[in-house]
């Protein structure tokens, strides 16, 4: 798996994750909130699987 995120996405999708995942344990949005799940373990391991198939990569190199 090659990274597609990059810096500022994975920042986000972590902080969303976390909200969502917080908010769900907190009672307020109920069992959906475990969705957070998904932006939080593309944020970690930097790796979208849908960015492939629509061309997007946010992640800069270093040529």
């Amino acid at each position: 798996m090659k990274a597609n995120v990059g810096t500022l996405d994975r920042s986000l999708r972590i902080a969303v994750g976390l909200i969502l995942i917080a908010l769900s344990l907190g009672g307020v949005i109920g069992l959906w909130g475990w969705i957070g799940l998904l932006p939080l373990a593309t944020g970690i391991f930097r790796f979208c699987p849908a960015y492939p198939l629509l061309g997007i990569d946010t992640c800069k190199r270093k040529s």
